[in-house]
């Protein structure tokens, strides 16, 4: 079935259509790695995972890139706030985000490009849009000149002149407009720099994507996606500079943006306190219901979390979990698991996620009263998709913090059924209760007494 995708360049959805179905190209924007990553800058992770997922179902090569931006000014402050090396920052939050990522179900991109390992291609770039006539050096500085690119402001869809007049950037004298924006700047003995034409300096930050992008992807791209927050300025100079450096070649044919994460109604923000880690997150909550909160709103709008919405979401999975726990001993033939028409319709009408864990649970509850393997299988086959119901049954309902004495409980558990056949029920009782102060609950039911680890 055919793919279409909300295009934020034509601000419309349309049919999916790569430049070349032999090798479909994604470049999404990565972090800026001086600290751990928060809950918002997660969800275009998962909701592009997803994508990705979709992509590799209907064509046989997909190229995606995720890159890494370790030079940056919030990098430096943070090397000199923590008296290390600028290396020691980015190597341990780069690792510490592929950690959040993969905790998160994300598969690992084709590509991860880092930003220092391009300087060279960098300049080469600045050269040719200098050698053009679209950027200049004044001061140490290169910027990009926005008056030489009368489609300047196409993809978010701001005036240019409006841009300069209402302009809140810097307005430096080096600058001939002040929505002019920094190619290469100059760097102090104190800060990371590389040799250039025009001294000792380090890249901007917009022109690291263009390069990466074009170095791995190609100079025209199927998909470059990114947090609706990255549409102005970061994507429309990427845009700019792109299309300039490459002779007015199509930067990229698709633009797609996630909306942002408000938490509980209000903005995540530093000065409310209420920005979420996915580090922490991972520690106190289970990383799939995580996943699945992300996945519970359309992509492209924005989405509240809160305590109760990620109850909801463990509760959802405690369901769908129960249904598979209560098919396990049905075997599900070798092969690919099938993934249902209506997921994947779902999917490929612009990546409608809240329709595809709606059939998600009708596929449950079908599993629920058929009990078949085709059943069972085809709501593997629609977790699977969408990057849920990958781990065994018993392994959801027994996580919890710390050890788990499992000979101890089932040693319970048989104590329990030895006082039932007895009759002796205040017995039973009190060994459920007994199983409660440990934090196991149990369940009678048709298959028997199963337990898992009671969750807050």
């Amino acid at each position: 079935m055919p793919i279409s995708l909300y295009n934020s360049l034509s601000h419309r959805s349309e049919p999916f259509t790569p430049l070349d179905p032999e090798r479909v190209t994604l470049y999404l924007c990565g972090p800026t790695v001086y600290n751990y990553v928060h809950i918002g800058n997660a969800r275009g992770p998962v909701v592009f995972d997803v994508l990705i997922r979709l992509l590799r179902r209907h064509y046989p090569n997909v190229v995606y890139a995720r890159n890494i931006t370790d030079v940056d000014d919030k990098i430096n402050a943070a090397a000199q706030a923590q008296g290390v090396a600028i290396g020691t920052i980015t190597g341990r939050f780069t690792q510490a985000y592929r950690e959040d990522m993969a905790g998160l179900g994300i598969a690992p991109p084709d590509l991860e490009p880092h930003a220092t390992d391009h300087i060279a291609p960098i300049i080469a770039m600045i050269e040719q849009l200098i050698a053009s006539g679209h950027a200049y050096a004044a001061e140490g500085h290169v910027l990009f000149d926005v008056s030489s690119y009368p489609d300047y402001g196409k993809l978010s869809g701001r005036d240019t002149e409006e841009l300069i007049a209402g302009a809140r950037v810097e307005v430096a004298p080096y600058k001939k407009n002040p929505t002019d924006f920094v190619l290469w700047k100059p760097s102090s003995t104190d800060l990371p720099g590389w040799p250039s034409p025009w001294g000792i300096g380090r890249p901007g930050w917009h022109i690291e994507c263009s390069v990466m992008s074009a170095a791995h992807l190609g100079e025209t791209i199927d998909i470059h996606a990114g947090g609706i927050d990255l549409l102005f300025p970061h994507h429309e100079n990427e845009v700019a500079q792109s299309t300039c450096a490459h002779g007015g070649k199509l930067f990229a044919r698709w633009w797609m943006h996630n909306g942002m994460l408000t938490f509980d109604g209000r903005k995540m923000s530093k000065s409310l306190g209420n920005v979420l880690l996915v580090h922490e997150l991972l520690k106190t909550h289970p990383p799939e219901a995580l996943r699945l909160r992300l996945l519970s709103g359309h992509y492209r709008q924005p989405l509240d979390w809160s305590d109760a919405a990620i109850a909801q979401a463990v509760s959802t999975l405690d369901g769908w979990y129960r249904v598979l726990r209560d098919l396990a001993a049905i075997d599900i033939p070798a092969g690919h698991l099938p993934v249902p028409d209506a997921v994947e319709a779902a999917l490929c009408d612009d990546l409608n996620t809240p329709q595809a864990l709606a059939e998600l649970s009708q596929l449950a509850d079908q599993a629920r009263l058929e009990g078949t393997a085709t059943a069972k299988a085809a709501l593997l086959g629609g977790g699977a998709l969408l990057g849920l119901l990958q781990q065994e049954p018993e392994a959801w309902f027994r996580r919890g913090e710390g050890a788990i004495d499992e000979v101890r409980i089932e040693n319970l558990l048989q104590q329990r059924r030895d006082a039932r056949a007895a009759r002796d029920f205040a017995r039973a009782d009190a060994i459920r209760d007994e199983l409660g102060a440990l934090g196991i609950a149990i369940e009678d039911g048709a298959h028997g007494t199963r337990w898992s680890v009671i969750r807050s």
